[in-house]
């Protein structure tokens, strides 16, 4: 899928998915992705059970949009790749990682107090709770859930003390074609350097929330967020990306070397330095 995929609209997604999904699984059933997308949807915007719609402006349903637009095209890329392909189970439950792996950020309707970003620090567990309760609800088995759980954990801000592990390698690259999504997707999107004061708020809102004073926050002001974006994607997201994830973003290079994601993230990169007056990333 193109980038300019309508993020803003899930039918949008919906629909390139299934054109995907068509071109690599011709006598595949439908029924599936398209109960996972409406179900999502609805849960998303308030109704589904228990659960408020999301209110964060960072972490909204577009960004899940956005990922999972990325997970597509990271999954047809390596399936077009020669490498080992994946069933059509596989992509499902990739596409399901990818559309869940945020949903721990949702409040219940019982819960009055600040926004979904409160649960910053653990909203990867909360995504795995709500995922193991809703999936079933459409057919999956226990084997399935626990592969998707696995490649929701991969997706946390920090996975070091999260002790991941896999069955197969093949869980492995799943994981990690999401979790790889989950980075070029945000960093690529073209609202990106507008975004990080929203970012900030975010990790802020939850800081309060444990009471975490300012001299042990990650953040201590927007400006630090936004002046070490650079830093954080060449020193921490690159290392990540090649180790943690498999490399598998090497799959969308073009064989003219251009990178749609790479590309548009060093765009944005260059567009905060200039914003900010920062020293140009590296």
């Amino acid at each position: 899928m193109p980038l300019t995929t309508d993020t803003t609209r899930a039918e949008s997604v919906t629909e390139a998915t299934l054109a995907t999904a068509r071109t690599l699984f011709p006598e595949a059933p439908e029924k599936f992705i398209r109960e996972l997308f409406t179900g999502i949807e609805a849960l998303f915007h308030g109704s589904y059970l228990d659960y408020q719609a999301n209110d964060l402006r960072y972490h909204d349903f577009r960004h899940t949009l956005q990922v999972t637009v990325a997970y597509v095209d990271l999954f047809a890329a390596r399936q077009n790749s020669g490498e080992t392909p994946f069933s059509h189970r596989q992509f499902e439950l990739g596409l399901a990682t990818a559309l869940l792996h945020d949903s721990g950020y949702l409040k219940l309707r019982s819960d009055q107090q600040g926004t979904g970003a409160k649960y910053t620090y653990c909203h990867v567990l909360r995504s795995c709770a709500l995922a193991a309760s809703y999936l079933p609800t459409l057919g999956l088995k226990a084997e399935d859930i626990d592969i998707v759980l696995g490649a929701i954990r991969c997706t946390g801000p920090s996975t070091a003390g999260m002790k991941l592990r896999f069955n197969r390698r093949d869980e492995h690259v799943l994981a990690s074609l999401v979790a790889t999504a989950d980075y070029l997707a945000q960093m690529a999107a073209s609202d990106y350097p507008d975004e990080l004061e929203l970012l900030f708020n975010e990790f802020a809102e939850s800081d309060a929330f444990l009471g975490t004073p300012s001299e042990r926050r990650i953040f201590k002001s927007a400006a630090q967020l936004i002046s070490g974006t650079g830093i954080f994607w060449n020193t921490v997201v690159k290392g990540k990306l090649d180790n943690d994830f498999l490399g598998v973003y090497r799959f969308l290079t073009q064989p003219d070397g251009s990178h749609p994601y790479l590309d548009a993230i060093e765009s944005n990169l260059s567009e905060i330095a200039r914003r900010y007056s920062l020293p140009a990333p590296a």
